[in-house]
């Protein structure tokens, strides 16, 4: 009987490789370079003992994901996503919403993963294709307190990981919106 190597699989990847990997592929945010909150975690797709895409993830940097009312300590913020060809990001953000977010979630107690997506860099369709929902902006004006960089405008995407919890998260953000207005 012949034996077939594993075609694709996901794996663990430390900082270092993420960023290696980051660099190699041009990510237009460049390096993971966040300090590390409650928990960091990064990982890559291979396919044939190669990697072709990752991901970082980790708390958000700020305490509320921008004005959705949700808190720091309720979310997985996906940070980065990139993939050495454009069209293995659709797959690995599938694959982290799937077998990654949930191990992460349970094991840190969160409910929702986040993404914050720069509107003058991307679509959204990428999310939104995933099912992820739009839960509201970000950005948008002035300076970034942290880094003295302009602010950019960002739409901000969640997933929860059951029906229940998405409609949760639906009724939630609307519930925010309709007392911000």
């Amino acid at each position: 009987m012949d034996f077939l190597p594993p075609i694709a699989h996901l794996e663990t990847i430390d900082r270092r490789e993420l960023n290696r990997l980051l660099v190699a592929w041009g990510h237009r945010m460049g390096v993971y370079s966040r300090p590390t909150y409650t928990f960091e975690a990064h990982h890559a797709l291979f396919s044939h003992g190669e990697p072709v895409a990752v991901t970082a993830a980790g708390e958000t940097a700020r305490e509320v994901v921008g004005q959705t009312g949700i808190r720091r300590d309720e979310a997985v913020e996906l940070v980065r996503l990139c993939a050495s060809r454009p069209d293995l990001c659709r797959p690995m953000l599938r694959l982290w919403r799937e077998f990654v977010f949930p191990p992460i979630a349970l094991m840190h107690g969160r409910t929702v993963a986040v993404s914050y997506q720069d509107e003058a860099l991307h679509s959204g369709d990428l999310y939104r294709f995933d099912g992820w929902q739009i839960l509201g902006k970000g950005g948008g004006g002035g300076t970034d307190a942290r880094t003295g960089r302009p602010s950019r405008k960002m739409k901000i995407w969640g997933w929860a990981s059951s029906e229940v919890a998405r409609a949760q998260l639906r009724d939630r953000v609307t519930t925010d919106r309709r007392i911000a207005a």
